[in-house]
């Protein structure tokens, strides 16, 4: 839902605000961030707010789609990650009719001068998600290595087994698939 959280409001009032949308208690909710030293200070406020946290070492794209299913147990991802991962993120959670923000942090001059020669004018834009994917949305993701969204390549007998996440905006697609291919 929009307007809920903001990459402009601080930890606090995003996990109230989520809080009462989902008529819970901020201390169940859960939030999901990289275990990064860059992450400090939202963990250290979390904390403060008795939010339960879900630290991940890496898959920042998982992480955001955990949000997607109440299996996982995570409200909330939050946090800073690469531009490409954003994007890959935001495509499959367009098929989730989920809410996404991502705004560029630039590290040093030649990081913003290289922004404005791809043509991005206003440096701290704040993006929707429906700015950051426009039209119909495809995901897809394999798994290699086994993690929390999709199980990794499994050899059994003669077959490898594979699990794919596929999603498609237009056809509403959601859907976890279990291949298996002979050696």
């Amino acid at each position: 839902e929009k307007n809920i959280t903001d990459l402009d409001f601080s930890v606090k009032k995003n996990i109230f605000n989520l809080a009462e949308y989902k008529n819970k208690k901020p201390e169940n909710l859960t939030a999901c961030l990289l275990d990064r030293p860059r992450h400090k200070h939202i963990i250290d406020e979390l904390i403060k707010l008795k939010v339960k946290i879900k630290l991940i070492t890496d898959g920042d794209i998982s992480g955001a789609l955990m949000v997607t299913n109440g299996k996982y147990n995570v409200d909330i991802f939050m946090g800073i990650g690469g531009s490409p991962e954003g994007v890959l993120a935001a495509s499959a959670l367009d098929a989730f009719d989920c809410n996404f923000q991502g705004r560029f942090i630039f590290e040093s001059n030649e990081d913003k001068k290289r922004a404005k020669k791809m043509g991005i004018e206003n440096l701290e834009k704040k993006y929707d998600l429906d700015e950051i994917v426009t039209g119909d949305t495809i995901f897809c993701a394999t798994g290699i290595t086994s993690g929390d969204l999709v199980s990794g390549i499994e050899i059994i007998n003669d077959e490898f087994i594979s699990e794919t996440l596929i999603t498609h905006k237009s056809s509403g697609l959601r859907q976890l698939i279990k291949t298996k291919n002979k050696i």
